[in-house]
């Protein structure tokens, strides 16, 4: 690989697989050329915080790095599909993406989701706990202390602390007594607790669907909701030797280590995924 994306690779040990040898390309040259050879068979999947876009105390503010949107842009036409799995809202993602064409979006980890632009349709089993979400939010505003940022996505309620990291301990113990007041669901990222409702979906579960019939797929991402993803695909590559997953962590000083030793490659930042997703469009196309 050459020009500024080279440098930030890093080659990490794959998971263990019990006697089953990896078959994943474990440098990135080897695996964009294993790409490239059936390109239109392939599956493109990005995380949006902390993977195409640089997290912000304020989560409202982000913004994906440079070289994103024209990489995502170039690559769409070129692999089978790209697809955003994200904790963020359907709504928040097309608005933060510039309302990109040939995008598959799935929000809330795949409690919605539209294809290419299309209408965002929602798991018609988390619909009922709109109510709930939205009382939760209220009380938590109320209830917790200065200093917390309530995020009220319509189908969660995320519970950040970035900003006064020394709550962390409060916002956590109040998260999982509502979680098990409520019967909902508790997902840990950074900096942030996040309550959901108890239906089964998730970021693995998107990605075990959406490749069934792909011959491999790459997977960037950099919370701990990623190595689900990360899982799906180790079990794809495990039940088909013919199909080629790499999972990509991007390089974090929160969950980084756990994240990267689910990986088989690590980049810098989301600014150098920039970089590397626009020497991956000269590669494929």
């Amino acid at each position: 690989m050459g020009g500024a994306a080279a440098g930030t690779l890093t080659r990490v040990p794959p998971l263990n697989l019990g006697n089953q040898e990896p078959r994943t390309p474990l440098d990135a040259a080897r695996a964009w050329a294993a790409t490239a050879e059936r390109a239109g068979e392939y599956v493109l999947f990005f995380d949006f915080d902390g993977t195409l876009a640089p997290v912000d105390d304020d989560p409202t503010a982000v913004q994906p790095a440079p070289k994103v949107i024209a990489a995502l842009e170039a690559l769409a036409p070129v692999v089978r599909r790209v697809a955003i799995v994200s904790a963020r809202p359907v709504e928040f993602l097309r608005d933060h993406l510039g309302g990109l064409a040939g995008i598959d979006l799935y929000g809330l980890y795949g409690l919605e989701h539209s294809h290419s632009g299309g209408e965002t349709v929602t798991e018609p089993a988390a619909l009922p706990w709109v109510p709930t979400m939205a009382e939760l939010a209220d009380r938590a505003r109320a209830e917790l202390p200065p200093g917390t940022l309530v995020e009220f996505k319509r189908l969660s309620v995320a519970l950040h602390y970035r900003t006064a990291p020394h709550l962390a301990e409060a916002v956590e113990s109040w998260g999982r007594t509502q979680a098990d007041r409520l019967g909902l669901r508790v997902q840990a990222g950074r900096m942030v607790l996040e309550l959901k409702p108890p239906v089964d979906r998730d970021k693995g579960m998107v990605i075990d669907e959406v490749v069934r019939s792909a011959a491999g797929a790459w997977y960037f991402g950099d919370d701990v909701s990623d190595i689900k993803a990360f899982a799906a695909l180790r079990a794809r590559a495990a039940a088909d030797p013919g199909f080629v997953g790499v999972c990509v962590a991007v390089a974090n000083p929160e969950t980084g280590q756990e994240v990267a030793l689910a990986a088989d490659l690590t980049i810098d930042s989301p600014a150098a995924l920039g970089d590397f997703l626009s020497n991956a469009v000269a590669r494929l196309s």
